[in-house]
């Protein structure tokens, strides 16, 4: 690869780290390419891009863009890294780990680390940390629930009054 085309590469990737606010740094080494297929095509319906790139072309791109931010993923960038980049916090955990559940044979691919926010999550035992995260729209759902929630219960209530008086006026006439 020649100095073009690393320039190219760090530009592409610089571009998507703009992009993205979320992005994932997996290790993909010893999974087969029909897996790495498979695991594409999943990537490709669920609308999170997935990448492949040399360690120091990522690492050049994020110095790039904010060497402090980003700094705490560097120690992750090293053996065969697949970068994966959604608009979802939590949609490339997800399918992560159902690609594991569906190819049991394997522990790939593993997260070396996540860009979620401004949040770094390093290491494969945050994965369960990351299928929970909640999506902003899940959160909007949470919050109009919790609002709407003291509202049916008033309702509800002034519901239940008007049933139980107008069973009362119904009778007291026939008791006359």
């Amino acid at each position: 690869m020649n100095k073009d085309q690393k320039n190219e590469v760090i530009e592409l990737l610089k571009s998507k780290f703009s992009q993205y606010s979320n992005f994932y740094i997996t290790n993909t080494e010893s999974l087969t390419v029909e897996q790495v297929n498979s695991l594409r095509r999943v990537c490709f319906d669920k609308n999170v891009e997935m990448k492949v790139a040399k360690n120091t072309l990522i690492k050049k791109a994020l110095e790039s863009l904010d060497a402090e931010k980003y700094a705490g993923v560097y120690d992750a960038l090293n053996g065969v890294t697949a970068l994966m980049f959604s608009d979802s916090p939590k949609e490339p955990a997800v399918i992560i780990s159902s690609f594991r559940k569906d190819n049991k044979k394997t522990e790939k691919p593993e997260l070396k680390a996540a860009f979620v926010g401004d949040e770094i999550y390093t290491g494969d035992a945050q994965l369960a940390n990351l299928v929970k995260i909640k999506t902003k729209n899940e959160l909007i759902g949470d919050v109009i629930g919790l609002l709407q929630s003291p509202a049916k219960r008033v309702i509800a209530g002034l519901l239940e009054k008007a049933k139980k008086e107008g069973a009362g006026e119904a009778v007291a006439p026939a008791a006359e």
